[in-house]
């Protein structure tokens, strides 16, 4: 048992600020959202004011623990990824394999064409956003129109001297 401070805490792949509140520090692990990290302490009966780095090493455990086997502990409704499209089971996804299951989906919805792949695969805002003023590349429109104008004029005005 360390009851020593660490300023750094590592768990589940991330490194975690000991200064940090515990509930709002296991947010940083990607796939861990707020109310998810204050079910996950509860279940652990770890105090979520707590400083990370004052955690002993048996609740660092329990806690990874809990983040192991959220998909049994915890109702169906909270796991974030639902009937997955490949294996049919309700799991839940963190770090680098939430990252590749988000990968992998796109690449399905690209390979199947339907229109979300379409609009990733050009680039284009996926969820029905308005896209006539935002969501461009490069500089403003008609700033850029109104400089090349004025390049024009001047270039007819030279070649009528």
């Amino acid at each position: 048992m360390s009851s020593s401070y660490r300023h750094i805490v590592r768990i589940v792949d991330a490194d975690l600020k000991g200064e940090d509140k515990v509930a709002y520090a296991l947010t940083k692990i990607r796939g861990i959202g707020i109310n998810t990290s204050y079910a996950i302490l509860r279940s652990c009966g770890v105090d979520p004011e707590t400083r990370v780095g004052l955690l002993q090493d048996s609740d660092i455990k329990r806690i990874e623990e809990a983040l192991t086997t959220i998909q049994t502990k915890f109702p169906r409704h909270m796991l974030n990824r639902r009937k997955d499209p490949f294996t049919g089971k309700d799991m839940h996804l963190l770090g680098s394999d939430l990252v590749v299951g988000m990968k992998s989906d796109i690449d399905l919805m690209k390979k199947m064409k339907s229109w979300k792949g379409v609009r990733h695969s050009l680039g284009l805002k996926v969820r029905g956003q308005c896209t006539r003023t935002t969501g461009r590349f490069g500089a403003a429109v008609g700033v850029a129109r109104k400089a090349i104008l004025q390049q024009q004029q001047a270039t007819q005005q030279e070649k009528k001297e």
